[in-house]
């Protein structure tokens, strides 16, 4: 059928849009039932077998799937709220991708608890392991091993899925961000956390624009940098484009943020930071309380509180400044379209 004028034209141009983008988004894999456990270290030394690994988001799941199977409920049936998620076990949990980093992953093992292992072809695992037995880390320090790299992006999602903790952590493995300052993202969010408990506190380097550790990096990586940050703030949101640092490895959530967020992860390489933010800034409203507890309005989307934090350069990225960079900006764009015409929903991700 021929298209008769400029409105036909350009409904044919959106209905090819959304194809393409079908065939070009990222979509995540689901996991293999052997990264649905962990191992780690025994009193005695010795490594663990595999164990099963606890995981709110499989909880969260069933509940969905139970109410699209029974949309009407009897009167007085108890309802999964979709909202809500499982209490946690510890204060907070601390999830770290890492990817061939036997040489670097002992600078921060310190204050690492769930190593998310994403296909490593070196000894990142025996040397993690090496570590909880020095430190007798035995069951607190767990290790999970993907068999198949996923990139850094899936490989925190599925990290987030399993968390315990009041609040969940996500840290480079090369120690760059200290953990010195997680008593100060804690602040940051317990200041912006709605009457549902939901916040978000990113560490932020913004600070040191100009200091010497930025002054020492390329020329080319300060340009691809700042351009990525002005595409950044053309393709995003209001909330999120004026974020000074959205790519920082050093993240944390309270509890009750994630069934919010986590799900409707797609990105699984470097631009998953930018979906996190964008996730947070459109999720459902929530009741704003007075102190006496009565609702006296509602609040739209998660609030992210972004906090200075100290950071240092290290050595040994995987990051291919130039080649990562386009990917990350064709990625961005990709993913907001993906948002804004359906091609992603606010669904479980498959």
């Amino acid at each position: 059928m021929a298209i008769q004028g400029p409105i036909e034209y350009l409904e044919a141009l959106e209905q090819l849009i959304y194809v393409v983008l079908h065939l070009v988004a990222p979509k995540p894999r689901l996991p293999f039932p052997s990264e649905k456990t962990y191992i780690t270290t025994n009193p005695d030394g010795t490594t663990s077998s595999p164990r099963p690994l606890p995981c709110w988001y499989d909880r969260w799941h069933a509940e969905g799937l139970l109410c699209q199977q029974y949309p009407t409920i009897p009167e007085g049936f108890p309802v999964p709220d979709q909202a809500t998620i499982e209490p946690a076990e510890v204060e907070v949990s601390v999830v770290v991708p890492a990817y061939n980093e036997e040489e670097r992953i002992t600078v921060g093992l310190e204050e690492m608890i769930l190593i998310i292992d994403d296909g490593s072809r070196d000894r990142t695992i025996d040397v993690a392991l090496a570590f909880s037995r020095k430190h007798r880390l035995h069951d607190i320090l767990r290790v999970i091993k993907l068999e198949r790299n996923r990139g850094k992006g899936g490989a925190v999602t599925h990290g987030l899925r399993h968390v315990r903790g009041r609040y969940a952590v996500f840290a480079d493995a090369d120690g760059a961000s200290r953990f010195n300052d997680l008593g100060r993202l804690i602040e940051g969010c317990e200041d912006v956390v709605d009457g549902s408990n939901r916040g978000v506190a990113i560490g932020s380097r913004a600070h040191l624009v100009g200091s010497e550790a930025v002054v020492k990096r390329s020329a080319l990586r300060n340009f691809l940098m700042r351009s990525f940050h002005f595409i950044l703030t053309i393709l995003t949101p209001p909330a999120t484009s004026r974020i000074r640092d959205t790519q920082c490895g050093f993240k944390l959530f309270s509890r009750a943020s994630l069934p919010h967020i986590v799900p409707y992860m797609h990105a699984e390489g470097w631009i998953f930071d930018i979906e996190m933010l964008l996730l947070a800034e459109s999720a459902p409203a929530t009741p704003v309380l007075a102190r006496d507890g009565s609702v006296i309005g509602t609040s739209y989307g998660i609030k992210v509180a972004e906090v200075p934090i100290g950071w240092h350069e290290v050595g040994g990225s995987k990051m291919s400044l130039v080649q990562d960079s386009v990917k990350m900006a064709v990625g961005l764009a990709v993913l907001r379209a993906s948002w804004m015409l359906g091609v992603y929903r606010r669904r479980l991700a498959e």
